[in-house]
């Protein structure tokens, strides 16, 4: 039982991202913090309401597949996968053939992942639907159960499938490369993301941007 059931306090979900707010939280973002500052300046708007996936289970097998691999290849991977079993849904990956979902790429880990994470939804042990309305710690304890579905995968659904606005996931190495580069060697991404909150997902959003454009030097 969790701890805000043993109080009687109910936890708060939190602040959704939308694209109202996304606008707030790159005002808040500026004044807390004038290097994240600049480069929210230099990448333009965030972007993490453009898109959305209005099927979890689809999302989540997508963050099974890509694990490790690099973006085209995930990409590759996920489409061979959808042409042999139609969609993404828990019945159509529950019967495929494991050698067809080995000739698409797939290794047996993953197989083993996708199909335990598809048994968990069929089987109502997992109410994939319902996470939308759950507190972000409340979201990640049930996703941990998952097999193949560690704290990572979990905190990136939350930021781009979910928009929670809060997630920091301080495992995540691009992030901690972004830190030292835009703050100095010693910097860390817990210290650093004390400023952010409550947009610490919007933060995050930035520092990948940050990476990807290579803005270090004219930040500095």
């Amino acid at each position: 039982m969790s701890q805000s059931r043993k109080t009687g306090k109910s936890k708060r979900k939190g602040i959704i991202l939308n694209h109202d707010n996304l606008r707030q939280a790159e005002d808040f973002l500026r004044l807390a913090d004038p290097v994240l500052g600049r480069v929210i300046d230099l990448a333009g708007p965030c972007l993490l309401c453009e898109t959305q996936n209005d099927n979890p289970f689809e999302q989540l097998c997508n963050a099974i597949i890509g694990q490790q691999l690099s973006v085209k290849a995930a990409h590759t991977i996920r489409g061979r996968v959808e042409e042999l079993i139609g969609c993404f849904e828990p019945e159509p990956v529950l019967a495929a053939d494991e050698e067809k979902l080995r000739a698409c790429g797939l290794s047996r880990p993953k197989i083993r992942y996708v199909r335990a994470l598809a048994a968990m939804v069929k089987a109502g042990e997992l109410r994939i639907d319902d996470l939308s309305g759950l507190p972000s710690d409340d979201v990640l304890a049930e996703l941990l159960k998952v097999p193949g579905i560690g704290r990572w995968t979990a905190e990136m659904f939350l930021i781009f499938n979910l928009k929670h606005s809060n997630v920091l996931a301080l495992a995540d190495a691009g992030l901690q490369r972004a830190v030292k580069k835009l703050y100095g060697p010693k910097a860390t991404l817990e210290k650093a993301g004390k400023k952010w909150v409550p947009y610490c997902s919007v933060a995050s959003w930035y520092l990948w941007q940050s990476l990807d454009a290579n803005l270090f030097e004219v930040t500095s």
